[in-house]
């Protein structure tokens, strides 16, 4: 008889979990909508930029689309406009900016909440790729991807923060999000720049959500694996740039390797609404998340046969590497190094 209530009892048990579970799961499969949110998106003219303003759009947001190009930005609007995401342009504020300049990045802040009267959700969004050999990789690729994928983010956090802060923080629904990236977390090999810049993003939004979420803001970290947003066009190439061209192209434009931006969007969408403090897209990516935390020098080890096995050798006619020249003087006995810089490297 005890025996049978213990296992009616566990029985109970289990269900009730197995309930909390799925109402939990129906609830952030199905966020509120939230119409009149002022959701301002950088890199929001194509790829997974474009997806999200889509997203957002249709739950009735006011969307601040931000980007370099604006015909690239008068398209998009175009586009959202022909998908009946938005219901008019006016919907849609388009600021042309370049963020890796910090008062470009206060002026969007300034122009979106003087015409909008608020920002509700910032998303971090822009960011550039360069891909090559470690060997053939300038310093120059290295700034890039730091004043973009880093430094962008930066500048119109810092330019949003105080506005944000001043928000009431009993509505809770103020939200920072920035897209950084499996490489956040795992050291690809041919992809330094672009993992190093990445790195350095996750360490700061992972610190903003730890200072800000009592403060009523909720700072979400995105790192998707390989998507299908297009944005392998607008790479940066280095090394024997053909083969590099291949491997990335193929990697990204595979339907089992790579997620589509707009089932990337709706994740995100869904996350930012729970408030959650990260998300990782694609199973690929999670895994790839949770072995390099267990077992940092398997990862590593295995990152190295695939720089090894699989990825194109370094180019021999524009390594970067420094030339020494060792010399010893016959009188003095004194070793002297010459440090021969080429140009390419500044």
């Amino acid at each position: 008889m005890k025996k049978s209530r213990a296992v009616l009892h566990t029985a109970q048990l289990l269900t009730g979990i197995a309930a909390v579970a799925a109402a939990y799961a129906l609830k952030l499969s199905t966020p509120k909508r939230r119409p009149g949110q002022v959701v301002l998106i950088t890199g929001g003219s194509r790829g997974l930029g474009l997806a999200l303003a889509e997203r957002y759009g249709r739950s009735g947001a006011k969307l601040v689309l931000a980007a370099r190009d604006i015909e690239e930005l008068i398209t998009a609007r175009h586009t959202l406009l022909d998908r009946e995401a938005i219901e008019s342009p006016d919907d849609v504020l388009l600021i042309p900016a370049d963020l890796t300049d910090a008062a470009q990045a206060a002026m969007l802040i300034d122009h979106a909440i003087g015409h909008f009267g608020r920002i509700d959700v910032l998303i971090n969004n822009a960011g550039i790729i360069e891909v090559g050999p470690v060997e053939n990789q300038p310093i120059a690729a290295y700034r890039r991807a730091m004043a973009t994928n880093f430094f962008a983010a930066l500048h119109t956090t810092h330019a949003a923060l105080p506005h944000l802060l001043r928000r009431n923080p009993i509505r809770g629904d103020a939200a920072i999000v920035n897209i950084a990236s499996i490489g956040g977390k795992f050291a690809m090999p041919h992809m330094l720049p672009y993992v190093a810049s990445k790195f350095a993003l996750v360490g700061f939004s992972e610190g903003l959500h730890a200072e800000l979420r009592h403060k009523g803001i909720r700072v979400t970290t995105v790192c998707p694996g390989l998507m299908r947003s297009g944005g392998e066009v607008h790479a940066e190439f280095t090394g024997q740039t053909k083969k590099e061209q291949r491997w990335f192209n193929l990697a990204a434009k595979t339907p089992v390797l790579a997620a589509s931006v707009r089932h990337a969007a709706n994740k995100i969408y869904s996350a930012v609404a729970a408030g959650r403090a990260e998300i990782t897209i694609t199973p690929q990516a999670w895994l790839a998340a949770r072995i390099v935390g267990l077992a940092p020098a398997t990862t590593q080890y295995l990152a190295s046969l695939a720089n090894h096995l699989l990825l194109p050798e370094p180019s021999t006619s524009d390594q970067l590497t420094l030339g020494f020249t060792l010399k010893v003087s016959a009188h003095t006995n004194d070793t002297i190094f010459e440090h021969k810089i080429r140009p390419e490297q500044s």
